[in-house]
């Protein structure tokens, strides 16, 4: 843990499942952006290089995991996967399903919105987050 980072001091989300390692997050302040979930390793390292290969695993496991709800569940036209850092430097993953009509297709989530448009889901995202939970065996 690191004082004064903010995914150390907080949750950085409504939380969908939790362990040792890491919790996923459902981020709720990217509203034309439903779909946005964060896995966020609990330790305060600022790279993935800085987990040991059985940790690497994991993180990329459970991230393979969340895709594969996402692409099953919600049926987005693609699954944005990042892990930039720049501002908060502590290790999480992006995964964030999009949607050809979404405000910012097919441009990344962070440029400026095309259009104002907030897609329709499939599914309601508790049942999004209980398919999480459940895939990550919690």
């Amino acid at each position: 843990m690191s004082a004064g980072c903010p995914l150390c001091d907080a949750d950085g989300g409504l939380v969908v499942a939790r362990t040792q390692r890491f919790r996923v997050v459902r981020v709720l302040d990217e509203p034309a952006h439903p779909a946005f979930y964060r896995l966020i390793w609990n330790a305060h390292v600022a790279e993935f290089s800085d987990l040991s290969d059985t940790d690497r695993h994991a993180c990329m496991d459970a991230v393979t995991e969340i895709e594969r709800v996402l692409r099953s569940l919600l049926a987005p036209t693609k699954v944005n996967l990042a892990s930039l850092g720049n501002v908060v430097p502590h290790l999480h993953w992006h995964v964030v399903a999009r949607f050809e009509g979404d405000s910012h297709f097919p441009a990344p989530i962070w440029a400026a919105a095309r259009r104002e448009a907030v897609p329709v889901l499939a599914r309601p995202l508790e049942a999004v987050d209980a398919a999480i939970a459940a895939a990550l065996n919690l």
